[in-house]
C-alpha cells in the first residue's frame, strides 16, 4: 500500500482545506466497543445479550419512555466510558496535517462521544451530525433548550445495565432529560444545536477552493457521514478495514484501520 499512502500525501500537500469525516471505527483504535453485530454489541452489554435486546432497540426514544433506568444504564454508562477513555494519537496526527493548511480543517462526525472536541479540535470547527451524548434535551420536548451534561454523573449497574442514581432532569418541567443524540425512529430529537454546526461546516466549504476530505471508519449500515465526504467537491480519502471502496473516480480507497493509516500518510508526509 505504499504507493496508495504516497499518494495521499501528494494529495494532502495540494489541498488548502480538510474535511475530517468519521464513523463508529474511529473510536476502536481508542478502545472503545464496535458495535458491530449483535454479538459485538451483545458482548460489550452482556445484560442486553440476557434479554436479547438489540441495540436497535435500546437506542430508541421508545426504551426511555418504556425503560427509562434501562435505557439510561446503557447511555449513562457510555458518557462515563467517553469521559474516561483518551482519544487515540490519530487525532493528533490529523491536527498536525490541518495545520499546514491554509483553511485549516472541519470535523464532520456521527460519533456522540465528544472525542474531536476532547483531542483540541476546536468547538466552532465541529458538526456532529446525530449530536452529542454530552448534552441533554426534555424527553417529552417541554421546551426546545439543549444544555450541556456536565453535572449529569450517572452511577451504574454494569451487570444489570441499569442507571442506579437519580435521572437527569429537565429544569422547566422536572421530567427525565435525554442525551441529545438522534436515535433510532427518533422524532423527538432536538436538532437545533447539529444544525447550526453544519450550517458553519457548509460556511467553511464555501471558502476552500482545493479540498481534501479524509475519511475514517465510517460504516455503509449508517451512510451518514460516507454521504458527507462523497457529496463534498473534493478529492476523498476512505480509511476503512472493511469498506474501502469509493465511487469510481472520486478517491483513494485505504483497507486499514484509522490510526495504522493515519500514521503511514504521516510518514509520508515527513
Amino acid at each position: 500500500m505504499a504507493d496508495e499512502f504516497e499518494r495521499c500525501a501528494q494529495w494532502v500537500r495540494e489541498a488548502d482545506g480538510l474535511l475530517i469525516t468519521a464513523g463508529a471505527g474511529m473510536g476502536v483504535d481508542s478502545g472503545l466497543p464496535d458495535f458491530r453485530g449483535g454479538q459485538g454489541f451483545w458482548g460489550a452489554y452482556p445484560a442486553l445479550g440476557r434479554a436479547r435486546i438489540a441495540f436497535e432497540q435500546i437506542a430508541n426514544p421508545a426504551a426511555f419512555a418504556r425503560h427509562p433506568r434501562l435505557a439510561w444504564g446503557f447511555y449513562g454508562h457510555r458518557l462515563n466510558l467517553y469521559r474516561r477513555t483518551l482519544p487515540h494519537p490519530g487525532f493528533a496526527i490529523l491536527q498536525q496535517i490541518a495545520a499546514a493548511l491554509p483553511h485549516g480543517a472541519f470535523v464532520f462526525t456521527t460519533n456522540v462521544d465528544g472525542h474531536f472536541a476532547q483531542s483540541g479540535f476546536a468547538g466552532e470547527r465541529i458538526a456532529e451530525g446525530h449530536g452529542s451524548i454530552h448534552h441533554l434535551q426534555c424527553m417529552d420536548a417541554c421546551h426546545p433548550g439543549i444544555w450541556p451534561a456536565d453535572d449529569f454523573t450517572p452511577e451504574v449497574d454494569a451487570q444489570a445495565c441499569l442507571l442506579v442514581s437519580e435521572f437527569p432532569r429537565c429544569p422547566r418541567c422536572h421530567g427525565i432529560a435525554r442525551p441529545n443524540i438522534l436515535m433510532f425512529g427518533d422524532w423527538g430529537w432536538l436538532s437545533v444545536r447539529s444544525d447550526a454546526q453544519e450550517a458553519r461546516l457548509h460556511a467553511w466549504l464555501r471558502g476552500v477552493a482545493h479540498l481534501l476530505v479524509i475519511e475514517i471508519g465510517a460504516g455503509t449500515r449508517i451512510p451518514t457521514a460516507r454521504r458527507m465526504g462523497e457529496r463534498s467537491q473534493g478529492r476523498l480519502i476512505r480509511i476503512n478495514p472493511d469498506a474501502a471502496q469509493v465511487p469510481e473516480g472520486k478517491g483513494i480507497g485505504i483497507a486499514a484501520g484509522g490510526l495504522s493509516a493515519l500514521r503511514a500518510i504521516a510518514a509520508c508526509l515527513g
